[in-house]
């Protein structure tokens, strides 16, 4: 059974406000706990940063959601959150091993 998972148009999404609408877009749409985050063809040292940028903003919006209360007041369940879009997700949908 193929798998089907949505990712960062990283050409089109290097930018804050273009990563902060996939997001929203994501969350509005209940599937934003089960997106891989941002993924790169480049093996260049060069990408670290801009996952970097990604995770920053992952964080901020989520932040700020909590901050008016939009997401639940449960930092457990948003750190997992977190941690699921920026490793989990992808290493489960790439069948990566621990």
């Amino acid at each position: 059974m193929a798998k089907l998972q949505l990712v960062s148009a990283r050409w089109f999404n290097y930018t804050r406000s273009g990563i902060r609408k996939q997001l929203t877009t994501l969350s509005e749409n209940s599937i934003l706990h089960h997106f891989v985050g941002m993924l790169t063809d480049s093996r260049s040292f060069l990408s670290y940063p801009r996952h970097e940028y990604f995770h920053r903003i992952l964080c901020d919006l989520i932040g700020e959601w909590h901050s008016i209360g939009e997401v639940p007041d449960d930092f457990e369940l948003l750190g997992n959150m977190v941690k699921a879009i920026s490793y989990e997700n992808a290493a489960y949908y790439f069948n990566f091993k621990a």
